[in-house]
This record gives C-alpha cells, sequence and structure tokens, in this order.
C-alpha cells in the first residue's frame, strides 16, 4: 500500500469532546428503552396471570404488600357515598373527560374504599363539571387492586379544593387519605380499585395496563442506537482520511 493510501487519524478536540459526551449518552439511552421494554413486558405477563384468578374479598387482603395486590382481582361489599372525585383530563378515543373516582362504604367494617368506576365525558371548556349518576344502595362489586407503578407525574402541587367533587390531577392516596378519613367509620383502603366492565355503577371502563407498549419501546431503542451508529460514523470520517481511502479503493 503507497503513503497516500495509509489510514491517518487526526481527530480535533471539539469534536472529540462532543462525541465523547453524546455517544454513551445515546447507548445509554437505547439500553434503558430495551429496559423500559422489559418491564412493560413483565407488566402485562402479571396483568394477565392476576386476570386468571378468582376475585378475592377485599377484607382478607387489606394488609397484604403491594406486590401481591397490583391488578389483583377482588370482590367487595358495600354503598357509595354522595361525595366522589374526578380525575382530571382523561382522554378516551380523542375526547376530554374525568375518571370518576367513587367511594364505597364496606358493609361489614365502614371502612372506605377508592372505587374508580371508569371514564366520563366532560366539558372541554371546563365550565362545568359533567354529572355523575348516582349509585343507589348496596352493591356487590368485582374489580382490580390498581397499584401505581411510580410517583404521578404533576405539572404543580395539588390542591385538594373545599366542596365535592373534588378534581385531581392525580391519585395521591396520601392526600387523599386525610380527606376520607373524615368520612370513614373505619379504615381506608391504601389503593384504589378499578371496577371491571357490566359492574354496578361502571362508566366507560376502558383499563389500559402500559401507557406504551414494548414494541414502541424498541422502536425508540432502535432510534437511539441508530443516532450513535451515525455520531460514530460522522466522528470517524471527520477526524479521518477514511473517506479518501474508500473512496480510492472504489476507482481501484
Amino acid at each position: 500500500m503507497t503513503a497516500t493510501r495509509r489510514f491517518h487519524f487526526d481527530p480535533e478536540w471539539r469534536i472529540t469532546l462532543l462525541s465523547a459526551i453524546l455517544l454513551p449518552l445515546l447507548v445509554a439511552l437505547g439500553f434503558w428503552q430495551l429496559q423500559r421494554a422489559e418491564e412493560k413486558v413483565q407488566l402485562s405477563a402479571a396483568w394477565e396471570a392476576r386476570q386468571q384468578q378468582a376475585p378475592t374479598p377485599l377484607a382478607s387482603l387489606w394488609d397484604a404488600p403491594a406486590s401481591e395486590l397490583a391488578y389483583r382481582p377482588v370482590s367487595l361489599r358495600g354503598s357509595f357515598v354522595d361525595e366522589y372525585f374526578l380525575l382530571d383530563n382523561r382522554i378516551l378515543e380523542g375526547r376530554f373527560g374525568y375518571e370518576v373516582l367513587g367511594i364505597l362504604r364496606l358493609q361489614d367494617s365502614g371502612a372506605l374504599v377508592l372505587v374508580n368506576r371508569g371514564w366520563i365525558a366532560g366539558d372541554p371548556a371546563r365550565r362545568a363539571l359533567p354529572d355523575v349518576p348516582r349509585v343507589e344502595g348496596p352493591v356487590e362489586l368485582v374489580g382490580s387492586v390498581y397499584v401505581a407503578p411510580g410517583a404521578p407525574y404533576l405539572l404543580a402541587e395539588q390542591q385538594l379544593l373545599p366542596g365535592w367533587p373534588k378534581v385531581l390531577q392525580a391519585v395521591e392516596m396520601d392526600r387523599l387519605v386525610p380527606v376520607l378519613g373524615a368520612l370513614a367509620e373505619g379504615a381506608v383502603f391504601p389503593y384504589p380499585v378499578r371496577l371491571g366492565r357490566d359492574q354496578p355503577g361502571a362508566l366507560a371502563v376502558h383499563w389500559q395496563v402500559v401507557n406504551v407498549s414494548p414494541q414502541k419501546h424498541r422502536a425508540y431503542a432502535v432510534q437511539w442506537f441508530a443516532m450513535a451508529a451515525v455520531l460514530l460514523v460522522f466522528y470517524l470520517l471527520r477526524s479521518s482520511n477514511l473517506w479518501q481511502l474508500l473512496k480510492s479503493m472504489g476507482k481501484g
């Protein structure tokens, strides 16, 4: 090979520094997306397995750890109180609305359970709150315990204004338990229960197990890895005579 065809590497310090920062970051983001995909696969598998179980009376699970409660089918008896919460900014099929969080007083103990009845349409202009149909008398319900996978994302600290219904940005049980305690004759269950379809008081029930599918996370990972590869190729071409060597080989 002649001298003109030797590989020369002459990195420029600013491009090297930028690449040294960005390349590990892009690769790390790719692996993070793969990790998120695996978490979603495990979450979906856990949900599927739990749905095969027969509903367990909620009273027998009161002190169970969160890992045993997540998506666990449960049965409960009681009556809804008049007060309820509205979970704000819930979108269903492109329409604005709320999720209705009813408060069920259990028949045997008088304890309270937050029951998510599902979605109801709201006024996009926010001039009025929706008219939520009441559930009269004692009811027997079947649903599943919802344990949030992480802390809720809030734009600002949540303010619980006087009066009912109370509009929420997210379900923060540590903030809601003191409010519910004023209505309770007993304890307050620490997690909400999502009502099943065709249950008394159920509204539009379309529970989503994961908000982003594993396939999307994998697609995002491919994008991050591709960006890392492009950056690496750009750095090599910019810092060496590799492009000239490739062109001369093509001509030869």
